[in-house]
């Protein structure tokens, strides 16, 4: 409140500032710009029996974050798992964000993992079924934008012994949910087992899947698999780009792609082919993405940025814009009390320190204070779909001081808008040590303008050379419909 001397003392129990990219989250260090492009966020799914029996369908064992086991790969047994030569192959180029899901999926929760902080979602063999509210979460995070990746097995592959194949999860999923069972993707998964084939890529040279930036794809490869029934009926952006040996057009799909309100979909047959051999000791693996007679690295990593935005927005054969809106809360984390998970700030920034007070929970934002020259930063970046015409940031602010002016703005506080490249698109408000009061204050404005962007919301705090000023925030939301 007005009148506070004293400078802000950051105690041990604060916690720590975050210095690597989380999921959802651009990097911006205090004074330092936004990096030249905001990463593909990917979250690979391992709380569905993913490494049960044989199966090893990890990027590595280090979990949520693979950098955690090598944080520079170049080589696939850099990391531990069947999937890591497509992860360090994502790592390598400097455009991804991986991290891995060990529990429950959910979207517009306060989880580091949430749905809401990621662009792409791969679901490679999941082996129990998904529950009701992870099937909720999965769909509307597909319908409000989000790139779905769904890797089959041959029926009967049931690794835990539960009753349940990945045809079977699949298909429950698309089928048996509630924001749309009334084949919402255009396409159902046969129950087939496939010994052996080599799927062949139709003839569409502007297809980015089949031609990307990760090479061309001509073949890939069944080693006991299925395929897929299309059915452009139900949707007409679903499309065929690999086919079983001898089929074509509605039948005999091994790889598929596909809309659904604003977000893309891929499935894929067969876990052959994302299988790079290498795992942890014991699983009996098959080296399908290194298989001379297939593309399949192509195939996968063409894919990956496909769905996460990447070439063209037909890509699945339909326009991939959507036409609906879900009204949602896209801020992970709003309220600060998962600490610093899906922000990034200046060290100390997201607190539970008793020498401000937050206004519900524990945990709020505490920006400047010290008495000194300083500037603090904190930030969030997040895709606002397309088909919402009503955006709105809410954030709590309470400002104190010890300055003593009515009429210089001595520290001041931005709250800006900014693209993936770190350019500044809006300056919302500035507020500064003549806005101290007690308690705290709604502030809200309208974002609607960058519907069908990925922005970043920034708060700026710079603080003077003497007499503390201290910008607390709690509370933040972004509410779309």
């Amino acid at each position: 409140m007005p009148g506070l001397t004293l400078p802000r003392r950051r105690l041990g129990a604060l916690l720590a500032g975050v210095s690597l990219v989380a999921a959802g989250v651009v990097v911006q260090a205090t004074a330092t710009p936004a990096a030249a492009a905001t990463p593909h966020r990917i979250l690979f799914d391992n709380a569905h029996a993913e490494t049960a029996g044989n199966a090893d369908w990890i990027v590595s064992t280090s979990q949520p974050d693979p950098l955690g086991q090598d944080s520079s790969p170049s080589a696939e047994t850099d990391w531990t798992g069947a999937l890591s030569s497509w992860g360090v192959a994502l790592q390598k180029t400097g455009d991804y964000s991986l991290k891995t899901a060990t529990s429950a999926l959910t979207y517009g929760g306060s989880s580091a993992t949430d749905l809401s902080n990621f662009d792409t979602l791969v679901l490679p063999e999941p082996n129990t079924l998904f529950t009701a509210a992870e099937k909720t979460a999965i769909m509307t995070f597909v319908k409000n934008g989000g790139g779905l990746f769904m890797i089959s097995d041959h029926t009967g592959a049931d690794r835990n012994n539960d009753g349940e194949d990945a045809v079977e999860i699949l298909n429950d999923l698309m089928t048996n949910n509630s924001v749309d069972s009334t084949d919402p993707f255009g396409f159902s998964i046969d129950s087939l087992s496939i010994s052996s084939d080599y799927p062949s890529a139709i003839s569409d040279s502007t297809n980015p899947v089949l031609h990307g930036s990760f090479g061309t794809v001509t073949k890939s490869l069944i080693a006991s698999g299925t395929t897929a029934t299309l059915k452009p009926a139900d949707n007409a952006n679903v499309k065929g780009l690999l086919y079983r040996t001898g089929y074509s057009g509605n039948t005999g799909a091994f790889f598929a792609t596909s809309t659904f309100g604003s977000g893309r979909v891929a499935f894929w047959g067969d876990s052959s082919p994302i299988d790079d051999g290498t795992g942890q000791s014991g699983n009996t693996l098959y080296d399908g993405w290194n298989d001379s007679g297939a593309t399949n690295a192509a195939l996968a990593l063409n894919a990956t940025a496909w769905l996460a935005g990447g070439g063209s927005s037909t890509g699945g054969g339909g326009t991939g814009g959507g036409s609906t809106c879900t009204s949602a809360q896209l801020l992970g984390n709003n309220g600060f009390e998962s600490g610093s998970s899906t922000w990034t700030g200046t060290s100390g920034v997201i607190t539970n320190s008793g020498s401000e007070s937050p206004r519900t929970g524990s945990y709020y934002a505490w920006l400047d204070g010290y008495g000194s020259a300083r500037t603090d930063t904190l930030s969030q970046s997040v895709t606002i779909p397309s088909a919402c015409t009503t955006a709105t940031l809410n954030f709590y602010l309470h400002v104190d001081t010890a300055e003593t002016t009515t009429s210089t703005a001595y520290d001041t506080l931005k709250a800006q808008v900014l693209n993936s490249s770190g350019t500044v698109l809006s300056t919302l408000a500035t507020y500064s040590n003549l806005n101290a009061a007690s308690g705290y204050t709604q502030r809200s404005f309208s974002l609607a303008g960058y519907a069908g962007q990925t922005v970043t919301v920034k708060f700026t705090g710079t603080e003077g050379s003497t007499l503390q000023t201290s910008f607390v925030i709690d509370d933040t939301a972004l509410n779309v419909s």
